[in-house]
């Protein structure tokens, strides 16, 4: 499989040419450029060990793979966001999960946005998946045969709800489904699988024997079209912030109703408040070692790619990065709805709500 390298069209020069826009800038020029676009710019990862910095929502990651854009169980999508780098420990995460569901039923992994080649906050969409430790897989089953590159970029995933409904499909929904969120429960190292409350239910209402992998399973508005797995801070990271463990118990209880009598009814509109300027994240904002990730020289792209040994695919002619493109690039919704427009204003967890 050839894909067009980014190595060769962007060329190895993007750290360098950074820092003397930023020197250019000034001394405070930290904290007046906006991270996102420092690090939404960067086509290929840091030359440097694998560690992990800051927080899932404030930080970046050194020493980024990319997920090979084709393997034998899963296919990666919306190749011109350039988002499916992270650490090495989630890319073989993937891989191994596209075997245990492959052998249960699942056709195989769409696999849509993880993290930038050195991670940090994204141009658009997420406040997550910026220290490569976060992934998002479709609810949408791989073809049996190889996406085109055009198609990767204009396919939309298929939501698992029943349309004007908050529960599952029960035409969509098939027993591989629910293999498939437990075998992504099962790695130790996973602590999250965000889904859909609809989806938390279902799998509470069906699963039978095992059930202690539910509580991984964590319902949170938007995920009908993707469910999305985070892993822990890896070993050798010691500047990565850990989130806090899962609470005890299934999760069936009292913290799942609330979803459906408060947290996912629609609220009155209240009256507009005054706009107010946003405070732009700006690189002093990320931990201290995130000006080092990002003055490194960068690693070649098919050094950073994770091979698979004797699978070979189509081949991809796949553009060179462009940032605009990434601005203007579809969602994985249908009918292109924003994600952003499915959340509440200003919430950036599901608190507050009852404890099971």
């Amino acid at each position: 499989m050839r894909i067009s390298s980014l190595a060769a069209r962007v060329g190895l020069v993007a750290a360098p040419a950074l820092m003397m826009v930023l020197t250019a800038l000034g001394a405070h020029a930290s904290e007046t450029v906006a991270a996102k676009r420092l690090f939404g710019r960067q086509p290929l990862p840091a030359a440097l060990e694998p560690q992990v910095h800051g927080f899932y929502t404030k930080g970046c990651v050194a020493g980024a793979v990319a997920i090979a854009t084709d393997g034998p169980h899963w296919q990666a999508m919306r190749l011109s966001r350039n988002r499916r780098w992270g650490h090495p420990d989630l890319v073989r995460i993937i891989e191994e999960l596209s075997v245990k569901a492959a052998a249960d039923g699942w056709n195989g992994l769409l696999v849509g946005d993880m993290s930038q080649p050195r991670g940090g906050p994204m141009l658009t969409g997420h406040r997550s998946h910026q220290v490569g430790l976060d992934a998002d897989l479709w609810f949408t089953p791989m073809p049996d045969r190889r996406l085109t590159y055009h198609e990767r970029e204009n396919i939309s995933a298929v939501s698992v709800l029943r349309k004007g409904s908050f529960y599952v499909d029960e035409a969509r929904w098939n027993h591989s489904f629910t293999m498939l969120m437990k075998h992504a429960a099962g790695f130790a190292e996973v602590e999250r699988v965000l889904v859909h409350p609809g989806v938390k239910k279902k799998l509470c209402d069906t699963v039978e024997g095992d059930r202690a992998w539910l509580r991984k399973i964590r319902p949170f508005w938007g995920h009908h079209y993707h469910f999305h797995i985070r892993i822990g801070c890896p070993a050798g990271s010691p500047d990565c912030r850990r989130q806090d463990a899962t609470p005890a118990g299934e999760g069936c209880g009292d913290s799942l109703t609330w979803w459906f009598v408060e947290g996912l009814v629609p609220k009155k509109p209240k009256v507009p408040a005054k706009p107010t300027k946003p405070r732009i994240v700006t690189l002093a904002d990320l931990p201290a070692a995130c000006s080092a990730v990002l003055e490194a020289k960068a690693r070649p792209e098919a050094e950073a790619t994770v091979s698979v040994t004797g699978f070979v695919a189509p081949e991809l002619d796949v553009p060179a990065f462009d940032p605009a493109a990434v601005i203007a690039g579809k969602p994985i919704e249908a009918g292109g709805a924003n994600l952003a427009a499915q959340l509440p204003e200003n919430v950036a967890v599901p608190t507050p709500r009852p404890a099971d």
